[in-house]
């Protein structure tokens, strides 16, 4: 009789963490204000303003919104916040910058909160591959957070992982 296969990745301690497992399906939205300006290039305050205060800001309701302006106009700091002002009461949140920004910002948030100490004396693989975009920063974010607790971090798959990190035991 053959001897039994062992699947020694189930058996491990090894515990897999999986950013897309906390990627918010909610919608993310580019907000351009180009419309905002005056012939798409000029921001006159008492125009923008109105535009603003008349805006329906109820349909950002918990969605992630990234402002920006896709014209060569220089918007003054304070036009990005007024707009920020009236999204914040709705949106889940807002960032100035692009959806590439917007997402960094979201996975930040979400590391941030992420209970870290659970993984202390673990070792850990960071999930790689993913059917969702992750930030690369979102990873090097979760590896700083884990350092202090996990006993070692390896990025890929169990079959095929990558060491970054081995606690050296004193």
């Amino acid at each position: 009789m053959p001897d039994k296969i062992v699947n020694r990745v189930a058996n491990s301690k090894l515990v897999t963490i999986d950013l897309e497992d906390f990627f918010p399906e909610e919608e993310r939205i580019l907000f351009d204000i180009k419309k905002w300006l005056f012939a798409e290039q000029i921001l006159k305050e008492k125009d923008f303003r109105a535009f603003v205060k008349d805006h329906n800001w109820k349909k950002y309701q918990d969605k992630y919104v990234a402002l920006t302006c896709s014209s060569d106009a220089i918007i003054p700091s304070w036009a990005y916040l007024l707009i920020t002002v009236s999204l914040s009461p709705f949106a889940k949140q807002v960032v100035i910058g692009s959806l590439k920004e917007l997402e960094s910002a979201i996975f930040q948030k979400l590391i941030s909160e992420f209970p870290v100490k659970n993984y202390t004396e673990k070792p850990i693989i960071i999930k790689g591959c993913s059917n969702k975009i992750i930030p690369e920063t979102a990873y090097s974010q979760l590896i700083n957070e884990l350092l202090p607790y996990a006993t070692s971090i390896m990025y890929g798959e169990a079959c095929s992982s990558v060491p970054l990190y081995k606690k050296i035991k004193q």
